[in-house]
């Protein structure tokens, strides 16, 4: 009997505070994100489009999609992994990011992949 397919991708993510970007007298904190993106399934899919929710600690919501990340559209065999970084600017020392990634297994199914939510935080403002 075939193993069925799966379609599954697993999202890591690490944030870094941009102090030499940021200037908190104009409310502008500058954040970069580095995400991991493992294709832990058994079917080959390409990443063709993201959609984010950009959270800041006023509770203002700016929505991004896009096809893509930085440029690519990556194909990943299964156990493969593709890892970028991109950034967000804050009116405020904190906020959130969450979202997904829509993709295209190489059979045609197309299927979508959450981004867990993610704290962005200028240093010594959250205990």
């Amino acid at each position: 009997m075939a193993e069925a397919k799966q379609y599954r991708i697993e999202i890591q993510v690490r944030t870094e505070y941009l102090e030499d970007q940021s200037d908190p007298e104009s409310d502008r904190y500058a954040f970069s994100y580095t995400i991991t993106i493992t294709n832990v399934g058994n079917v080959a899919a390409q990443l063709i489009s993201r959609h984010w929710l950009i959270t800041d600690g006023d509770g203002n919501v700016q929505e991004v999609r896009g096809l893509g990340v930085v440029g690519h559209q990556p194909l990943l065999q299964p156990g493969q992994a593709f890892e970028y970084t991109s950034g967000c600017s804050l009116a405020t020392a904190v906020g959130t990011m969450k979202g997904s990634y829509q993709f295209t297994a190489e059979d045609g199914t197309q299927f979508e992949t959450p981004i867990p939510e993610f704290l962005l935080s200028a240093p010594r403002i959250l205990h």
